[in-house]
């Protein structure tokens, strides 16, 4: 039968394990949900800090007045057989702290990092992991100390976010909801979790009267039973003389299934000191020992013994863990060799065998990013309702109404003619009202080239996550994306410059036989217009300026209907066909001409 200290341990690496790896919890049952813990509650100033320095033996805490734990802690306490003790950040994994002193200022700057220099809370916990010979292996939850009102610098709902926060940690089998796990097990797994796994440590100062304290409090409405709470008793050398806590700590006054534990934290004087933890925890057994009103209690009182009794508490529950916990991780095992079944066989060490390997992967990500243009996969649809859609809607906006209204006609023509006015028809005007008209037509053109750019770009991303063979290598992913990517801003580029084109070879040759055929026409009586003769109307006559304006407008509606049809054309040409053909060519030459590391 393992040892208690290595059960706690097994456990305390696999939690370890699980945060390294991304698992903190938050949705389902995961595996760190599986394994218990210990959150400290307690409102401000209750000692929640000390007691947590004191069963690690270490002063490491931030400390100050009003509200100094702004961020959850999560500490992991190991125990080793010798050697000097560390700390160790998840944020900074390559750092060993072994001065203290250091670990809380990167607490503190972590903390400030997150929230920023103000007296704000955040619910993004700080992982830390405590390695020494003189802790017993315990996973404890340093958490905001409940308030009743909000302070200058604090928001309204300060007191209702702490709450809250705390709640997240106590009330449910899931308690760190920073990111979820992707180790998520079925619902009918998680509904049949008989309680959770989270233990309490309620903490309250001596003096003050236990019925009103916020620990006890909200560890009632989370945990009625009792069974998870285990309550603290702080400050039992600053209570008045004359009285003592005997009836709280015998359970007389507020019964628990689990005893009540007193604690003697470091005086002011002896943190200002710099009193030794060890000293402190010695001065702390005699006060105990020799204390008139807690002697008879001195055995099972002080911080030594609480970590102890957590110790032992949480051997009993990892006991009755076990096999669910071997039946997770073997789930677990099961999932991640079938996975891997899937993906494919093992990658080669030789560098040709790689590469083969690489562009066998883009292979595999064209087919899916070609299944969606061709109809195999949803997406490619949007392309043609750029063009079905958003093209004609965005031609019948164009402002031909205004630029051909009949004040706007006579504006033109009557500059065209200069000095000289025209003899018969006015050319120079017809071919400036068609000129500034057909200008209109680039504004929709290029919004077409950049509306199925946008749509390349999320077939693109949308293949590159349902394309399986690349889900275990990231930094290929992000490589192929960048490629893609880059490609498709060359297509889109080269797309712009044709569609240009396309609206200016139209201002640059006209279709003569348009015209010739409204002269050889029967002439129409011209629509009324609302507009009022303009300044120069002893030049031309209302009926001339409609005629003209109506011949322009029949023009552009033709000039609308051909490029309705060749944009369309010519993005897909450019764009499309493009990507379909050498979205990764430029991709593929890179990576034959140097050696690319994927950690393949």
């Amino acid at each position: 039968m393992a040892t208690m200290e290595s059960l706690i341990g097994l456990v305390n690496k696999i939690q370890r394990a699980c945060t390294v790896l991304g698992d903190h919890g938050g949705q389902g049952m995961s595996l760190w949900e599986a394994l218990p813990s210990v959150a400290v509650v307690g409102g401000q100033s209750s000692g929640k800090s000390s007691v947590l320095e004191s069963i690690v033996g270490r002063d490491f805490l931030p400390r100050g007045s009003g509200i100094v734990t702004r961020r959850p802690l999560v500490l992991q306490l190991h125990k080793t057989q010798s050697g000097a003790e560390y700390a160790e950040f998840l944020h900074a994994p390559k750092r060993r702290f072994t001065d203290f002193a250091a670990v809380r200022k990167e607490i503190s700057d972590e903390t400030d990092r997150i929230t920023g220099k103000t007296k704000q809370i955040s619910n993004i916990p700080i992982h830390l992991s405590i390695y020494s010979p003189n802790v017993v292996n315990l996973t404890l939850i340093d958490l905001p100390g409940l308030t009743k009102v909000a302070v200058e610098g604090q928001s309204d709902s300060i007191v209702e976010d702490i709450e809250n926060m705390v709640r997240s940690y106590v009330e449910k089998v899931s308690f760190l909801t920073l990111v979820s796990c992707y180790m998520i097990f079925d619902a009918k797994m998680y509904m049949t979790q008989s309680k959770p796994n989270c233990i309490i440590l309620a903490i309250t100062p001596a003096n003050q009267d236990i019925a009103t304290s916020d620990a006890i409090k909200l560890a009632r409405e989370v945990d009625p039973s009792g069974e998870r709470t285990f309550g603290v008793l702080t400050k039992l050398d600053l209570m008045d003389k004359g009285t003592n806590a005997t009836e709280v700590l015998e359970g007389r006054a507020y019964r628990l299934q689990h005893p009540w534990v007193g604690i003697v934290n470091r005086s002011q004087a002896d943190i200002n000191k710099n009193v030794d933890m060890i000293v402190a925890r010695r001065k702390e057994r005699e006060y105990f020992e020799t204390s008139p009103d807690y002697g008879h209690l001195a055995s099972k009182m002080g911080s030594e013994y609480l970590a102890k009794l957590l110790s032992q508490h949480l051997e009993l529950v990892i006991r009755q863990r076990i096999p669910s916990i071997i039946s997770m991780i073997n789930k677990t095992i099961d999932e991640l060799n079938a996975e891997l079944d899937r993906i494919g066989r093992p990658v080669a060490a030789d560098g040709g065998a790689q590469l083969y390997m690489i562009l066998e992967l883009c292979r595999a990500f064209d087919r899916v990013f070609k299944e969606h243009l061709d109809g195999g996969r949803p997406g490619g649809d949007r392309i043609y309702g750029v063009f079905d859609h958003q093209l004609p809607a965005a031609l019948k906006k164009l402002p031909f109404d205004r630029h051909l209204s009949l004040k706007n006609v006579q504006k033109v023509v009557t500059e065209a003619d200069g000095y000289q006015p025209h003899l018969i028809a006015p050319e120079q005007g017809y071919r400036r009202l068609i000129d500034g008209s057909i200008t209109y037509f680039r504004g929709p053109a290029e919004a077409s080239v950049d509306a199925v750019h946008f749509v390349l770009k999320e077939l693109v991303r949308k293949s590159i996550a349902e394309t399986e063979e690349l889900k275990r290598f990231p930094s290929l992913q992000n490589d192929i994306a960048t490629a893609a990517n880059e490609a498709l801003e060359r297509f889109r580029e080269e797309s712009r410059k044709t569609v240009v084109r396309l609206v200016e070879m139209e201002s640059s040759y006209l279709t003569v036989d348009f015209f010739r055929k409204l002269h050889a026409a029967p002439e129409k009586k011209p629509e009324k217009n609302g507009n009022p003769p303009g300044p120069n109307n002893d030049h031309f006559h209302d009926t001339s300026l409609a005629r003209i304006g109506s011949n322009v407008s029949a023009y552009i509606a033709m000039v609308s209907d051909t490029l309705k049809n060749t944009i369309p054309k010519a993005v897909v040409y450019c764009q499309v066909r493009e990507a379909k053909r050498s979205l990764l060519t430029h991709f593929y030459a890179q990576v034959g001409r140097k050696e690319v590391n994927y950690c393949l």
